[in-house]
């Protein structure tokens, strides 16, 4: 059963439809079935760098949480907070060395694929829409390839940690999502292949799946 507590009662998430990071968070919510009020931060009409959106989150991310009056950043962060308040059903393993694993796999994915192709970053580094695609191809491929080596050592097994979902998951499923867009096929990765497409049929994921999100008719 879901724990909660008042911090719980009074939740506002701050996202934007499309973002990976804003969809992890609302996953793990639905997962952890936590109510929240939702505010859409359109990135590209640059609402993020919104006078009103920097008094909640002052670096102009997003996701952003507000809990009982006070505003968090940092998606990863979120989730270790969701993890410590709302433990069942949980998304980390119980073992610490297992939990160290699932942590590695989420910052594959959070460290060193999704960042490298923010929006932010491409326009750093051309504004001619080609190069952009060029480079989130690149480094998406990387990413994943580097993740499905580490599946290949670990204990995959329905999802990225044996078969209940952890955030390891909640961090791939969304870059797989974000890869179709750079035209970047997963399914030359078959382990992390097959754990999306069970992912994706979870009823949690697709309550908080980008196309079913505020803001979601707007065109990227």
């Amino acid at each position: 059963m879901t724990q909660t507590n008042d911090a719980n009662k009074s939740m506002t998430l701050y996202h934007y439809w499309r973002s990976s990071s804003s969809w992890r968070v609302r996953w793990a919510m639905k997962i952890k079935g936590i109510s929240y009020h939702d505010v859409p931060v359109n990135l590209l009409a640059d609402a993020q760098k919104s006078p009103d959106y920097l008094k909640v989150n002052p670096v102009g991310f997003v996701p952003a949480i507000e809990i009982a009056g006070r505003c968090f950043g940092e998606s990863l962060a979120i989730l270790e907070w969701l993890e410590e308040t709302n433990p069942t059903p949980a998304l980390l393993p119980k073992d610490p060395l297992d939990r160290l694993y699932v942590r590695q796999l989420m910052l594959q994915i959070a460290c060193n694929t999704q960042p490298i192709q923010n929006l932010s970053v491409m326009r750093m580094h051309s504004q001619d829409k080609a190069e952009q695609a060029k480079w989130a191809h690149h480094w998406i491929s990387a990413g994943l390839a580097g993740y499905e080596k580490l599946l290949q050592h670990g204990k995959p097994g329905k999802f990225s940690f044996g078969d209940s979902i952890t955030m390891a998951d909640l961090c791939l499923i969304p870059q797989i999502y974000n890869a179709l867009r750079f035209n970047v096929d997963s399914r030359q990765w078959p382990l992390l292949h097959g754990i999306g497409e069970r992912g994706l049929a979870l009823p949690e994921c697709k309550a908080a799946h980008p196309d079913r999100q505020p803001g979601a008719q707007l065109l990227a």
